[in-house]
């Protein structure tokens, strides 16, 4: 998808973020789906998986049923869009921190079950600093593909080869009501709050909302290709303050580091690392060993970048998020 396509996409919604505040009602009854609703246990199997402490779980009783749920797929050694999803939803678990674990829950399932055993899935957790109401689970390769399919997460004719090809999608849904949508790990984090801790909770005002929003899409600001690639792909893990993140502050970033330099790392983070450059090597062992992911952006997505970076180096401003507010 072209940028000004997804900004444009971007902008119908972000009128959404003016509602935040709803995010923070309190959590309704649990109850298991509505009659007739295809959504039910018959559809969604009881699974078994295994959580980060070792307990045992069964995926529709235990995980879904009666909940507003966030459910990905991920492997903890990817060094590709897996730490970036998990860096991004936990944006959004922060800004649902009150209701995480009492009517809403995250949850991370392996797709490779022979290397993430629950101590190496607690490990990638307790890495993130992932708070209460996300759990990552394991199970059976059988298992957890047939769980992708049935959420639509599965494509069978590119997971095949490897598993750096897996679905990046995750799935939100109110098992109560039925209702289920895929959305992007990379969504705005307050957009993605807000469908789960009102849209899915309050269907009524949505349709009010969506057409307020898309009459005031026109009057909001444009930003530069640099701004919106560090908007959807940076800014969940770095500031660009000198406030450290899940990864550096990166106020002066182009000072401080030589160009070339940067421009590889921001490309091939996993091939810097592999060469043991001692650059990278520090930074993934002083950053919690979380993998600077690959983002396979091309060379002008990269310039982008750098050249978004020097100017708010130079001018001093801070990014600002989606909602206006500086970060």
């Amino acid at each position: 998808m072209k940028t000004h396509s997804v900004m444009g996409y971007w902008r119908k919604w972000l009128i959404f973020t003016v509602f935040i505040s709803a995010i923070v009602f309190g959590g309704s009854p649990s109850w298991a789906a509505p009659e007739g609703s295809p959504w039910n246990g018959d559809y969604f199997t009881n699974t078994k998986l295994v959580d980060q402490d070792g307990k045992t779980v069964h995926f529709y009783d235990d995980l879904i049923k009666g909940k507003i749920v966030v459910i990905n797929f991920i492997f903890t050694h990817c060094g590709d869009s897996c730490p970036l999803e998990t860096a991004s939803l936990l944006r959004v678990q922060r800004l649902l921190a009150e209701r995480m674990g009492k009517d809403i829950f995250f949850y991370s399932i392996s797709i490779d079950p022979d290397h993430d055993t629950p101590k190496a899935l607690k490990n990638y957790a307790d890495n993130f600093g992932i708070g209460a109401g996300w759990r990552f689970l394991t199970g059976s390769k059988a298992d957890t593909t047939l769980l992708r399919k049935k959420l639509g997460l599965f494509r069978d004719s590119v997971e095949a080869s490897k598993l750096s090809d897996h679905n990046t999608s995750i799935m939100i849904g109110n098992e109560s009501t039925g209702q289920w949508m895929k959305r992007s790990p990379f969504d705005e984090p307050k957009v993605l709050a807000w469908q789960l801790g009102y849209a899915l909770s309050n269907t009524k005002a949505v349709h009010n909302t969506v057409q307020t929003g898309y009459a005031a899409a026109d009057k909001l600001p444009k930003i530069s290709k640099g701004a919106d690639l560090f908007r959807f792909r940076c800014a969940a893990c770095h500031s660009l303050g000198n406030e450290d993140g899940l990864g550096p502050g990166l106020q002066g970033i182009t000072e401080r580091r030589d160009k070339a330099w940067l421009a590889r790392w921001i490309k091939t983070p996993d091939k810097l690392l592999a060469e043991k450059d001692p650059i990278a090597v520090s930074l993934y062992k002083r950053y919690n060993h979380i993998l600077m992911p690959n983002l396979r952006l091309n060379d002008s997505d990269v310039e982008a970048l750098i050249n978004y970076m020097e100017e708010m180096g130079k001018s001093g401003q801070q990014v600002l998020s989606l909602s206006g507010k500086k970060s």
